[in-house]
């Protein structure tokens, strides 16, 4: 597998994966859909072209089969402070799934924010998603207990379906 920095050209295809992997008919995708949770898009070349933009340091990781293959997965890394770098954006192609690409998405990811000063990974996961959750338990990650609202209200991260939604942030230490 091939992990690398995305690159602007790569951002109408990244928008396009993160959006079906987490919107898409949730009888036809991966296991980690919102679908039932959460309608409309994730995401769009605009907004991700801006987070970029104004958020220094952030990347979005790509994983292809090779340098110049169909996008398999990305993830978005973001440092918050010196020693934390927030997470976000986890996708795998939903037809790709159960193929052990996430772990190893995860592992880049995790390295890649090491390498530039990380001591711990950060993110926030919809709290009722508890097989997602457990996932990431498995991969080394903890519930901090630490409970985020839900932005009701506004589209730009999707139309909630259900009144109960908020997320729970999750915590790894790494590895010098």
């Amino acid at each position: 597998m091939h992990v690398s920095v995305a690159r602007e050209l790569d951002l109408a295809e990244i928008a396009a994966l993160v959006n079906s992997a987490f919107r898409g008919d949730s009888s036809r995708v991966g296991w980690t859909t919102e679908a039932d949770m959460v309608g409309g898009q994730r995401t769009d070349v605009e907004f991700l072209r801006a987070n970029l933009a104004e958020r220094s340091g952030a990347v979005l990781l790509t994983m292809r089969d090779r340098p110049d293959g169909e996008l398999l997965g990305c993830v978005w890394l973001e440092p918050r402070d010196a020693e934390v770098w927030y997470l976000g954006m986890f996708t795998i192609r939903p037809d790709m799934q159960s193929r052990r690409l996430g772990r190893a998405l995860l592992r880049e990811a995790e390295s890649y924010a090491a390498a530039r000063g990380a001591r711990r990974i950060r993110m926030t996961v919809i709290t009722v998603r508890d097989e997602l959750i457990a996932w990431y338990e498995r991969r080394g990650y903890s519930r901090t207990g630490e409970l985020l609202p839900f932005p009701y209200g506004d589209d730009r991260f999707g139309v909630a379906l259900r009144d109960d939604l908020e997320f729970e942030a999750l915590e790894k230490e790494l590895e010098p």
